[in-house]
């Protein structure tokens, strides 16, 4: 199943975060990531939605979200040219292998370590879903003790 991008221009004023995520999860649909922040106009926020699903899926979330009243616009950049990044924390145990192996995996994903502790590192990646995705997968056989992950955020490159 395809992921979906939505940029979602709304007002910025209580209830709309609650209305938007409502019409979403109230026709059976999945959030997968929900990443909400003001925009250079203080009374817009931008809302950038992940949900899973196929065309016919995501043609209905953007009709229904069009039609709601405090959302200016909605833009699947999926298939446009875009930037998407999503940042990553993550505690790693190094009781079993060590500093080394983990810093190793983390230096071929550009990650950085913030914290070392006596017996696990914590660090910060900054990547495309897909890339933070294969951090992880190299990551789990190291014990990983905590996970934050953002969300996407993502705009086009029109």
């Amino acid at each position: 199943m395809q992921k979906h991008i939505l940029n979602v221009l709304v007002e910025n004023r209580p209830g709309v975060l609650a209305r938007i995520v409502g019409l979403i999860s109230g026709r059976g649909y999945n959030i997968e990531t929900l990443n909400v922040g003001p925009t250079n106009d203080d009374s817009i926020s931008k809302m950038t939605i992940v949900i899973p699903g196929d065309l016919r899926v995501i043609e209905q979330v953007v009709a229904q979200l069009a039609k709601q009243i405090n959302v200016f616009r909605v833009d699947n950049v999926t298939a446009k040219p875009h930037i998407d990044r999503e940042a990553l924390l993550i505690k790693v145990s190094t009781r079993a292998t060590g500093r080394a192996p983990v810093i190793e995996v983390a230096m071929l994903f550009g990650a950085k370590v913030l914290g070392v502790h006596p017996d696990s590192l914590t660090i910060q990646m900054l990547g495309s879903q897909m890339q933070v995705d294969q951090f992880l997968t190299l990551m789990h056989p190291f014990d990983v003790l905590d996970i934050s992950r953002s969300g996407s955020i993502a705009m086009t490159q029109e």
